[in-house]
């Protein structure tokens, strides 16, 4: 048997011994190396490649051929198929997250992320929220033509599309035909009306069961890097120069208010308290409504339990990233 003959078997024999497990891929590398060190004359290299989805990894040896050009042995221990068709047909080749039964290719993740709210979630969260959103939507009823237009309305104001030439454009940019795009704007038109019917739904529970939530509050607060000291809240409100702080005076449902505020008395002033993120915050109620059961009080309510809702079912779902 000559020498190369010799350097392939005893290869063989090298893939078929080496950890399979990510964590593990130093070994093998260490294992590899001192293979090469015992046949120089093959100028081994050990190819590893990551499984997508899972944490096991494949091997490939490649091998100088004495002929000229080289050799690459893979030697899978289970069903005998390469890893590089074994990688183009496993089930989460191309996927990027699955969220329970949904799984998301790159490319839809791509055009979710054309539609993310922007409301100061991460990216990551928003996409597991569509997928839930996806999952829960009743696709077999029709979408109305007023649904999908004040869907489309709203689209275009949320990116500044404000006439059909910057939407046109905003389409060729996305590269979508003109089909593409309605087929886009009735799946958003279709999570828009299960989240509109299902605020409606849970709207009066939630707000009998957190009415306090909803009390509409007038304050005062400053925040800034050093601690402002007051004894009566129009002292917050008399022009005082406080430096880089900034003051807010407002009205605001009680749950928006800073939590230092939120249960404090009218007329009292709280802080200086450590707020996160750094800084502190001084501040005091200037007036508090009891909750109302009127139509704008309701849809608020209706906004903060479908939040409640979708992070309930966010916090069940098996969510899984397949990072390669």
């Amino acid at each position: 048997m000559t020498d190369f003959a010799n350097a392939l078997e005893s290869g063989v024999d090298l893939l078929r011994s080496l950890p399979r497990r990510r964590s593990e891929v130093h070994r093998a590398r260490a294992a590899a190396a001192e293979w090469a060190g015992r046949h120089p004359e093959v100028g081994a290299q050990l190819v590893v490649d990551q499984r997508p989805g899972t944490p096991v990894v494949d091997y490939d040896l490649v091998l100088d051929h004495p002929g000229g050009g080289t050799v690459a042995v893979t030697a899978p221990p289970e069903d005998g198929v390469p890893w590089l068709i074994d990688h183009s047909t496993h089930w989460a080749a191309g996927h990027l997250v699955s969220v329970d039964d949904v799984d998301v290719s790159v490319s839809q993740a791509l055009t979710m992320m054309r539609s993310l709210s922007r409301g100061g979630a991460s990216p990551y969260r928003e996409i597991v929220d569509q997928c839930l959103l996806a999952a829960a939507v009743d696709d077999d009823v029709p979408v109305g033509a007023a649904d999908l237009q004040a869907t489309a309305d709203e689209f275009r104001r949320g990116r500044g599309l404000h006439d059909r030439a910057a939407t046109l454009a905003w389409i060729a940019e996305s590269g979508m035909s003109g089909e593409q795009f309605e087929s886009y704007l009735e799946g958003i038109a279709r999570r828009r009306r299960f989240r509109i019917d299902k605020e409606a739904e849970l709207a009066a529970g939630h707000l009998a069961a957190h009415r306090e939530d909803f009390a509409r509050v007038r304050a005062v607060w400053v925040t800034g890097p050093e601690k402002v000291v007051a004894g009566r809240a129009d002292e917050l409100l008399s022009g005082v120069a406080y430096g880089e702080a900034v003051v807010t005076v407002g009205t605001r449902w009680a749950s928006e208010l800073p939590p230092a505020l939120r249960g404090a008395a009218v007329g009292v002033v709280v802080g200086p308290e450590e707020v996160p993120g750094g800084g502190f915050l001084t501040g005091a109620v200037l007036s508090r409504d009891a909750a109302v059961d009127d139509d704008v009080t309701l849809a608020a309510a209706g906004r903060a339990a479908f939040a409640g809702w979708l992070a309930g079912r966010r916090a069940a779902a098996k969510v899984e990233w397949h990072w390669s």
